[in-house]
């Protein structure tokens, strides 16, 4: 991704937020998300992020057509040293985010976008990456599963225009993995937004 992409990957969050949410968070705050202000948002975070945060798009034909982002553990139970200066070099990656344009769910880019994402953690030296995933979107956590990741017993809701909304978290081991497909899976196409 290059600052370039900002306005693309915000339409991609956006829309992807719009379409995986409805029905679990309120619709009142699925239609006020706006792609200038989550651009603009966007922009100050690309210029001050970490090194170890990896940024990908898909693109077709041209067009960003999904967005990945990959970095350190943000949560002080996995990530060892979290609230430490200077910290150690984190051995626990987390999935920040992925998001397929909604028209394009099914033809395989959230998972090319995971593959990559995964590589990236790898490189980054990730021994284990974990996500956040709304419990109610069946969809993204049949998606992950299919991935290797299984829930790990964390859930924590957090405030979205007055309504409280549950995630779960999940993970899965990177250590001594030669793919990014678990052994006896076939390679299903994405359904993730």
């Amino acid at each position: 991704m290059t600052e370039a992409d900002i306005e693309a990957v915000s339409a991609v969050r956006v829309h992807g937020w719009q379409t995986a949410y409805r029905g679990l968070m309120p619709q009142a705050y699925l239609d006020a998300l706006s792609v200038a202000a989550d651009a603009e948002r966007r922009r100050s975070w690309f210029a001050r992020r970490s090194p170890e945060v990896s940024d990908l798009v898909a693109e077709r034909n041209g067009e960003v057509v999904g967005w990945a982002c990959v970095g350190p553990a943000r949560d002080p139970d996995i990530a060892p040293g979290a609230t430490e200066l200077p910290a150690p070099r984190p051995t626990a990656g987390e999935l920040l985010a992925l998001y397929v344009t909604p028209a394009l769910i099914g033809t395989g880019i959230g998972r090319t976008l995971l593959t990559a994402g995964t590589t990236r953690a790898r490189t980054h030296g990730f021994h284990t990456l974990y996500l956040w995933v709304v419990r109610g979107n069946t969809r993204a956590r049949r998606f992950y599963e299919r991935a290797g990741f299984a829930p790990d017993g964390a859930e924590e809701s957090y405030d979205v225009g007055g309504s409280s909304v549950p995630e779960l978290r999940y993970r899965r081991s990177l250590a001594h993995e030669g793919s990014d497909r678990p052994t006896g899976q076939r390679r299903d196409s994405d359904d993730r937004p």
